[in-house]
Formats: C-alpha cells, sequence, structure tokens
C-alpha cells in the first residue's frame, strides 16, 4: 500500500456490472498511525458506469476520513487506478468533463477541500488490488486477478506468416 507517514490514505475503486450496471465501491482508509485501516464496501441501489463508481467510491472514502476526523491535522493521500477520475480533480491533461457527472464531481471537490491538504494520485491498477477486491465483493464477484502490465502477454492477433 502506498502509504506515506503521518498522513490519512485512501486507495478507492469501483466496478459497474454490467458497465453500466450495479455500482460496487470498495476503499481502504488507512489513519496517520499507519496501522489503522478501515475496509469500505458497499454496493448501491444505482445504475451507472465505471467512471461514476470510481467516484463514489472515492466519496466513501473521503467521508470516512471527514466522519473520523471532521478537519483532519494531517495530509490525506488518495490512490486511484482510474486516470478519468485523477484528471478530473487534479485539472490534468486534457479531459473533458462528463457533465452526467458533474454534481458528484463537484461534491468531490468540496470534500477534497474539507479534508484541508490532499493529493490525488493515478496508481497502476495491479497497485489498487484491495480497494478492487472490495468493490467487486460489494457486487458478489470475486476479485479479478491482477498482473503488473509488464508482465502481461501481448495478444497478437496477426496470422503467423507460412
Amino acid at each position: 500500500m502506498d502509504c506515506s507517514s503521518s498522513a490519512w490514505v485512501i486507495h478507492c475503486d469501483g466496478s459497474a456490472v454490467p458497465n453500466p450496471g450495479r455500482m460496487g465501491l470498495g476503499a481502504v482508509v488507512v489513519e496517520p498511525d499507519g496501522t489503522t485501516r478501515h475496509a469500505l464496501s458497499e454496493a448501491t441501489h444505482l445504475i451507472g458506469c465505471n467512471n461514476e463508481a470510481e467516484l463514489r467510491a472515492l466519496l466513501l472514502g473521503l467521508r470516512c476520513v471527514l466522519q473520523l476526523a471532521p478537519r483532519p491535522a494531517q495530509p490525506v493521500q488518495v490512490f486511484s487506478d482510474n486516470s478519468v477520475l485523477v484528471a478530473q480533480l487534479t485539472g490534468a491533461g486534457d479531459v473533458l468533463p462528463i457533465a452526467r457527472l458533474a454534481d458528484l464531481f463537484d461534491e468531490a471537490r468540496a470534500q477534497l477541500v474539507a479534508c484541508g491538504d490532499v493529493r490525488v494520485h493515478w496508481i497502476p491498477r495491479h497497485r489498487n488490488g484491495e480497494a478492487d477486491a472490495l468493490a467487486r465483493a460489494a457486487l458478489g464477484l470475486a476479485p479479478k486477478a491482477s498482473t503488473p502490465h509488464h508482465l502481461r502477454k501481448k495478444n497478437n492477433k496477426k496470422h503467423p506468416r507460412a
């Protein structure tokens, strides 16, 4: 887990099955002491897309932090494997706003401000396995096998030369 000492750490992930479909949310919140962990897993009654599930999982983690520390004195580090979510919240890249999710992004931004010193980071999917497993478990699904990108076999669909 990416955990900097004396910071709150949130790993979040969401699943929509099918996409769009039922949404499962997963978040792991680690308190600044580095040892107290909160594993959050929740199924929603809503139908949504993967990006919405990812955003709702972030909100789940942020609400946990704000419930435990209404005005956190320590910084908050957020880790997500969803590049759209990270780009929307950090202003990085040329990602266009998703109009349908504008209200949820506004809610997330407000909660990020409420947390004070927050940094949102993108991480590869294989480094976010626990949050993914929690999101999938909320939907009654088994965890996905996660293989780092550099270890995956390339699926070469070209026909062999005769």
